[in-house]
Order: C-alpha cells, then sequence, then structure tokens
C-alpha cells in the first residue's frame, strides 16, 4: 500500500461477501492445543463441574421453596450450608479452568507468534517488498492476541454455554416438558438473531483489523524516519494520517456497537418476554395442579440461565469470528512457501566454492512490474580473487545484478553460475554463506558492538571478533568508548558516525571470512576522513575475496581489475580504469568528467 493510498480506502460500511474457508483456518489452530491436551482436558473437567455446581443453585433454591411449603425432608439451614459448600467447591474449580486454559493459551499462542515470525523470517524478499513491516508486525501482535482470546476464555464460555443448554434444557423437561416446549418455541429467534449478528460482526471486525494494521504501518513508518519527518516539520501531517485511520477505525466501533446495542435491547426484550411467558403458561399449570410452586420457581430460575447462555451466544459467535478474521491473515502467511528451512539453516554447510562467476545473456524483470525489462542480456566473467565495479547511473540495474546473484529474485533466461555451476543448483543457505555484503546504509541491530560483529558468525569466539574488529580498522575507535565492545550503538546504529558504522559491518563482514564480497556503494556517503579508514579496512576485506563494487563516486574504484559501465540494462562499456577514461565521448569518462565538475563546482 503506498502512503498516498492511505485516505483512499473504501467505506467502513461496504462489506465483501462472508468467506467461510476462514471456518478451516480456525479449526487448524486447534493442532496447536495438541501438545498440551493433557492440561486442555484437565481444564475441561474443571469446567465441567464448575459448569455442574453452577447448574446445582437453581435447583438447591427450589428445595428451599419446598421447605417453605413443608413438602421437603431437610431444613432450610441444611440447604443453605450444603449451598455455601456448593459455592466453595465453584470458586475451587472455576480457578483451576481458568489457569489451566490461560496455561495452555500462552503456551500455544507463544508457538504460534513463533511460527509466524519464523515464517516471516524465511519468506523471499519478493514477498517482504510487497507488505509493509508495521502490517506484518500486526500480525504477529493484535491478530494473535485475538486467538488468544479464543483459547483462553472464548471456548470455554462456548463449552459451558452449550453444557448450560443441555443440561438446563433436559432438567426442564423432566420437571414440566408441556413448560419446556412452550419456552422453546421462543428460542428460534433467538438463535436465528445471534447468527446474523455473528455473520455480520466477522466482517466489521476483519476490516477493523485491516484499519488498525494500516495505522501500525504509519506509525512504525513515521517513527522509524522521524528525523525526516522533524527535517521537514511534517508532525501536524503524520498526526493527520494517523488519526484519518484511527477516525475510521472509530467509525466501524461505533457502527459495530450501534449494531450490537440493537441487538442486545432485542435479547432482554425476547429473553424476559419469554420469561413472563413462562410465568404465565407455568402459573396456569400450578393452578390445574399440574405440578407444585417449587418446580415453578426452579423452572424459572433455569429458563434464566439458559435464556442468558442462548444471548451469550450471539456475543460468542462474534468472538469466534473475529478470530476467524485474524487466523486467515495469519494461515495467508503460514502457507507462504520458505525459501530456507529454519531448523535446518545451522547445519547446512557453507558451500565450497573458489569464486568464479559468470553472467551469459541473464534478462530480468521484477515480479511486480514483469512489463518492464531490468537487465536485457547482461554478460560478463569474474575470475576468482579478481575485483570488478559495476558503475552507470541510478536505475541503470547494477543493484539488480547483485540480487541475483544473491538469489533474492531468479531470472527469466539466461545463466549465472558460480565455479560452473548454476545458482538454482546451490541452496541458498549454503550459497549465502559464500556471500558477505557491506551496504552503504549499515543496518545494525539495536544491541551492542560485539553482538553487532559477533551478527557475521554468531558461533565466533571473542578472539576472533577482536580480530575483526582490529582488521576493520575499528577498535580505535571502540577502545575510546568507556564500554568498549558493550557499547550500546542504539536502534539502526544511531549512536555511531557513519564510517563507525562501517567499519562495523566490515569487521562483521571479515568474521564472516566469504569468498565472495560485494560493496554496495560503501563509501559515498562518508566524508573524506571517514572515507579513508573506511577504504583501508575495505582493501584489507578484499584480499583474497572475489569482490564486485558498486560505486557512485569513480576514484574508489581505481584499483579494481575492470570496471563495467552498465546502462539501461546492458554492458556500455568495459575495461581498466585507465582504458576507459581514454574513450572519446565514453560514458564512463563523461561520468568523470561530470564528478569532476561536479567537485569543482562545490
Amino acid at each position: 500500500m503506498a502512503r498516498n493510498d492511505i485516505n483512499e480506502q473504501p467505506s467502513p460500511f461496504s462489506v465483501n461477501k462472508i468467506n467461510w474457508g476462514g471456518l478451516k483456518t480456525t479449526l487448524d489452530l486447534f493442532s496447536y492445543l495438541k501438545p498440551y491436551k493433557g492440561t486442555f482436558i484437565a481444564g475441561l473437567v474443571f469446567l465441567a463441574l464448575s459448569t455442574g455446581t453452577s447448574l446445582a443453585f437453581p435447583k438447591l433454591v427450589g428445595s428451599i421453596i419446598e421447605v417453605i411449603e413443608g413438602k421437603s425432608e431437610y431444613t432450610i439451614n441444611q440447604i443453605t450450608v450444603f449451598l455455601f459448600f456448593i459455592l466453595i467447591c465453584q470458586a475451587l474449580f472455576s480457578y483451576y479452568r481458568i489457569y489451566l486454559f490461560t496455561k495452555v493459551s500462552e503456551l500455544a499462542m507463544n508457538n504460534i507468534r513463533t511460527d509466524v515470525f519464523s515464517k516471516i523470517i524465511t519468506l523471499p524478499i519478493a514477498f517482504l517488498e510487497q507488505r509493509r513491516v508495521g502490517e506484518l508486525t500486526s500480525r504477529i501482535t493484535s491478530d494473535v492476541s485475538q486467538l488468544q482470546g479464543l483459547l483462553s476464555f472464548t471456548l470455554a464460555e462456548i463449552f459451558r454455554q452449550v453444557a448450560t443448554l443441555i443440561v438446563g434444557v433436559s432438567i426442564l423437561f423432566y420437571t414440566s416438558w408441556k413448560l419446556t416446549l412452550f419456552m422453546l418455541a421462543t428460542f428460534p429467534i433467538l438463535v436465528v438473531a445471534s447468527m446474523f449478528f455473528g455473520r455480520h460482526m466477522r466482517r466489521l471486525s476483519k476490516k477493523a483489523q485491516d484499519e488498525l494494521a494500516a495505522a501500525n504501518v504509519v506509525a512504525e513508518e513515521t517513527l522509524q524516519s522521524v528525523n525526516v519527518v522533524k527535517a521537514f516539520t511534517n508532525e501536524n501531517l503524520e498526526v493527520k494520517r494517523y488519526k484519518t485511520i484511527l477516525d475510521r477505525v472509530v467509525d466501524l466501533s461505533l457502527y459495530a456497537a450501534s449494531f450490537r446495542g440493537g441487538f442486545v435491547s432485542f435479547i432482554i426484550f425476547a429473553l424476559f418476554g419469554g420469561i413472563v411467558g413462562v410465568i404465565w403458561y407455568g402459573a396456569g399449570l400450578v393452578q390445574a395442579g399440574e405440578f407444585g410452586l417449587s418446580d415453578l420457581f426452579t423452572f424459572i430460575l433455569y429458563t434464566t440461565f439458559i435464556g442468558a447462555s442462548i444471548s451469550g451466544m450471539g456475543d460468542l459467535y462474534a468472538q469466534i469470528n473475529k478470530t476467524i478474521g485474524a487466523s486467515e491473515r495469519l494461515f495467508e502467511i503460514l502457507q507462504e512457501d520458505s525459501e530456507v528451512i529454519i531448523k535446518d539453516s545451522d547445519t547446512t554447510p557453507t558451500a565450497i566454492v573458489d569464486g568464479n562467476i559468470s553472467y551469459q545473456d541473464v534478462h530480468f524483470s521484477y515480479p511486480s512490474r514483469k512489463d518492464l525489462p531490468v537487465l536485457k542480456g547482461i554478460s560478463f566473467d569474474i575470475n576468482a580473487g579478481e575485483k570488478i565495479a559495476l558503475v552507470g547511473y541510478s536505475g541503470a540495474g547494477k543493484s539488480t545484478i547483485i540480487q541475483l546473484l544473491m538469489r533474492f529474485y531468479d531470472y527469466q533466461s539466461g545463466e549465472v553460475t558460480i565455479d560452473g555451476k548454476l545458482l538454482s543448483d546451490y541452496g541458498i543457505t549454503e550459497l549465502r554463506k559464500n556471500i558477505a555484503i557491506v551496504p552503504q546504509e549499515v543496518m545494525l541491530f539495536g544491541g551492542t558492538i560485539y553482538e553487532n560483529i559477533a551478527y557475521g558468525k554468531p558461533s565466533a569466539s571473542r578472539d576472533e571478533i577482536y580480530d575483526a574488529a582490529q582488521r576493520a580498522h575499528a577498535l580505535e575507535f571502540i577502545d575510546s568508548f568507556p564500554e568498549k565492545f558493550e557499547t550500546v550503538v542504539g536502534e539502526r546504529g544511531i549512536k555511531l558516525s557513519g564510517g563507525q558504522r562501517q567499519r562495523v559491518a566490515i569487521a562483521r563482514a571479515i568474521l564472516k571470512n566469504p569468498k565472495i564480497l560485494i560493496l554496495d556503494e560503501a563509501t559515498s556517503s562518508l566524508d573524506a576522513e571517514s572515507e579513508k579508514l573506511v577504504q583501508i579496512a575495505l582493501d584489507e576485506l578484499m584480499k583474497n575475496r572475489t569482490t564486485i563494487v558498486i560505486a557512485h563516486r569513480l576514484a574508489t574504484i581505481r584499483k579494481v581489475d575492470t570496471i563495467y559501465v552498465i546502462r539501461e540494462g546492458r554492458i556500455a562499456e568495459s575495461g581498466s580504469h585507465q582504458e576507459l577514461t581514454l574513450l572519446d565521448n565514453g560514458l564512463y569518462a563523461n561520468l568523470i568528467k561530470l564528478q569532476f565538475e561536479t567537485v569543482e563546482s562545490n
């Protein structure tokens, strides 16, 4: 969703046809209960005991009426003591029911969150580029919370309400079948109304989840780019964007509340109207001598219990439908095809390669723009240990060549090989273990310098990490910090300068010890002093490695073996720096001239 698309959402009241396929995904959720089925069954036992004790209350209250009528062999005190005993038992049963169901839901949700995150992190770049970060994090947070409510509360309440309905109706039939049939005649109206209410609430809740996900996207993007927001004094714009989405959420919620309020009002009227009818008809049966006053009192209490259960089912049905909306999105992600298997990634050996790379007549278009070719027959060879550079105007296809080598995307035609073996014949994990990249904008994690360097090889010893930092010429600034390697770099490395972040990234790459190195404009955003230090570190990193350099600042690539000049997806020129500068009206010579003129004008 583009940033400008946020205000172009359909009306919150335009709902799509319900998709019952979502019910299957909700049922799939119960597979996460299997590891904890013993605890879940124990919870069901305490749920049954809790429900049973609550259903004993109407009968015991009716027994008190029998004492008053002189028809009972027990005293009021005895029945009252038994009532307190039942009350204590119900309190204990309810405690264990809540604890056990909560334990199951927490453990199951932990597994679901882990599976969803694991799936997201193993999906191809092509999938992730079509989703915004805020949307994906919303799936792991708010959508999973919906499922948690199902397992910890809604599911237990459904069992309780169904048990109350079945047992209560059985007792009522035993008490008076005539009055029971009269009472049940009013229930179909409640059931149909509850079904309609639940269906409509599901569609509304699904849209509300989408809007909340959009709000998360705006919030996350704004906070991630807060420097840009403040630089352009667009705080008010971002607040308005966020508030616009929240207003739509409020509209949906208020619409749902008005619908729910009308439904509840109808349920109250129908329920109490049914009770009045039961009292009227039951009073006639008492007068006719068909059963006693205590039976009528018990019948009315059970009718109230059953009516409350049926009215509550409407809300429970709505909760289930909200869960369906959330689970559909989660299972859409879980059903995507991963490009790597998490459990095998650590044990997958690094492919043994020399680093000979060959591109032969490679054509490529991005999946989202298939009609717009990016590479139009790229061909070149790199011998093991050679250093080559890719230069050209922005959009020429330089970064795309690298993305194909990393298998972030698969090319449409041609061949890309390493040591004569097609990229597709390598496992993605074993391939990428041989490649390290130092990007223009270094992404550091919010931990310590030590942890960020160790990211290149999590199993590395402290001596290896120290050596990598030393070879990257990073020790000089690391040792200047009071906490040294334990210095926290801040979110995205914000507490370090650009040159310091680059040298941490270089140390990370040195630690990985790859056969193939990619430098994606690694010095283009640095000042002259930082660039000098980083270039020294890069020279150390490039030793004995096949290196591909993407550069705009041409002064940094004079020492490479071959320079390939890319223009509109094709190789326009190739040769050494000296050879290309001698070409009359050559693209490389013009690029150098332009950069020289830019430097002179500054």
